[in-house]
């Protein structure tokens, strides 16, 4: 059976072992290095990405967390975790915090802003859907979300989402020299993967909906092959799709 780590020091760990079990797949707690020898793929949680920095340096497990993503070993970060996998973020607090990287692109922490300012929405994702079915949209659950910026040649991008002008306006008017063009970017891009490392700016394990966790489980038999394939438990997913427009949080306008 395989075993997927998810990272344990903050935030939503839990719901995603529960996204698993649903999956039929065991989830396991990881808060020390050595236990990421005895898991077959890794999941870093949302949460607030700064306390989860300080955590995993104080448990010295930055080294341990950058050397299980050059295995190729699939990794995949929800909001604070994407934060976490990238090469390089922006609008960080003073003195900023460390990254285990990976991931070629730039994020912007808290890009959508505060807590307050935490809403849901239909995000188009077509490859998702070709790959595990169902509707084309899934619900994006985006808690004090960042935002990918910039990514290099061989990131597929796999959801965007629309932003007004102003919002991009707003932004630091260059990134390491590079000037960002506001006139042309009208929309951010929330769902990301490169080879091993999938990223997703929202919460999918917040929702009903598992295809995310279904995706994710099913890049371990795209890389590893027949060998990876058969630690895999074949499961059925019987998700039932829920149209209906939800109110409980504001939509992004």
């Amino acid at each position: 059976m395989a075993i997927v780590g998810v990272l344990a020091l903050q935030g939503s760990f839990t719901e995603h072992i529960a996204a698993l079990r649903r999956l039929g797949v065991k989830g396991v707690e990881i808060r020390k290095p050595e236990q990421l020898h005895n898991v077959t793929s890794l999941i870093i949680p949302g949460g607030e990405s700064t306390t989860m920095a300080k955590l995993a340096e104080y448990h010295n497990l930055f080294p341990a967390l950058r050397d299980f993503v050059k295995t190729g070993r699939p990794v995949w970060g929800t909001c604070a975790g994407l934060i976490f996998l990238a090469e390089k973020a922006i609008g960080q607090k003073t003195g900023g915090q460390q990254l285990v990287g990976g991931l070629d692109c730039t994020v912007h922490r808290n890009f959508f802003g505060s807590q307050i300012q935490s809403f849901e929405a239909e995000v188009l994702a077509p490859e998702l859907a070709s790959k595990e079915g169902g509707p084309e949209t899934f619900r994006g659950v985006f808690i004090r979300a960042p935002a990918i910026l910039e990514v290099g040649p061989e990131v597929q991008v796999l959801a965007d989402y629309p932003v007004p002008t102003n919002s991009l306006l707003s932004l630091d008017s260059s990134i390491e020299g590079q000037k960002v063009n506001v006139e042309e970017q009208s929309k951010v891009i929330v769902a990301v993967r490169q080879g091993n490392i999938l990223g997703t700016a929202f919460h999918p394990e917040l929702t009903a909906d598992n295809r995310w966790h279904s995706y994710f489980l099913k890049m371990a038999s795209e890389i590893g092959g027949e060998e990876a394939s058969s630690s895999i438990v074949p499961v059925e997913v019987n998700i039932s799709y829920n149209q209906k427009q939800l109110s409980d949080l504001p939509v992004y306008q």
